[in-house]
């Protein structure tokens, strides 16, 4: 089997909170609400749509709202990259770690189609083995499953296994599924959600984690 290593996406790979905080504010301001800033919104993400549409509704005093959720997966910047970039010095790290023989993933909650219309639009779509979205398997983080699930499409398995991500569901997802996980101090969640994983302080330090990680 081969060796992966396994990527979060927002927060992780992209730098996508600007493009996801101008469709927030755009459905929200439909219905006359107050915008939220790009560090509101930053807190928010990570939990999948359905979790960011809750918060951000109820950040308004509003119940969930189904058609607010699908207007956010309609939106086009969720899709696209008008806003959006790789964190600088990850396009490198892919090279790097494809250049030592890793296979490389997405395990992201976002949907797998705005995801992959997203990597895609920066030229990153066919860099990976597997893209699995928040809706491409019966289970999303942090259940270990939907990391065993994007894992065995990429053709690798646990053991040879490296997750990489920004938030709680990504250490948990990880720990389920006896994968090491670093935890990477640029993205949106705070560095105590690493609960004692590898804490990469620039994307220029995970191929020598990896490397310690999986020898």
């Amino acid at each position: 089997m081969s060796k992966v290593v396994v990527f979060d996406l927002d927060g992780t790979l992209l730098d996508s909170a600007p493009d996801i905080h101008a469709a927030v504010n755009r459905v929200i301001g439909r219905r006359g609400l107050a915008p939220y800033s790009l560090d509101e919104v930053k807190a928010m993400i990570g939990d999948g749509v359905k979790v960011l549409t809750e918060r951000f509704l109820a950040g308004r005093g509003r119940a969930y709202d189904q058609a607010c959720h699908d207007e956010l997966v309609a939106d086009e910047d969720i899709r696209s990259a008008r806003l959006t970039a790789p964190f600088e010095g990850i396009a490198e790290v892919l090279s790097a770690l494809e250049a030592e023989g890793w296979r490389l993933a997405v395990c992201t909650n976002k949907p797998e189609g705005p995801a992959r219309e997203l990597l895609a639009s920066l030229g990153l779509g066919g860099r990976f083995a597997a893209i699995g979205g928040g809706d491409s398997f019966p289970v999303r983080k942090p259940h270990p499953d939907h990391l065993r699930a994007t894992l065995a499409a990429a053709g690798g398995v646990p053991e040879t296994a490296v997750m990489v991500g920004d938030h709680r569901n990504d250490v948990m997802a990880a720990s389920g599924a006896g994968v090491p996980c670093i935890f990477v101090a640029w993205g949106y969640g705070p560095v105590a959600m690493a609960d004692g994983a590898p804490v990469a302080a620039r994307p220029a330090d995970l191929p020598g984690l990896v490397a310690t990680l999986r020898p």
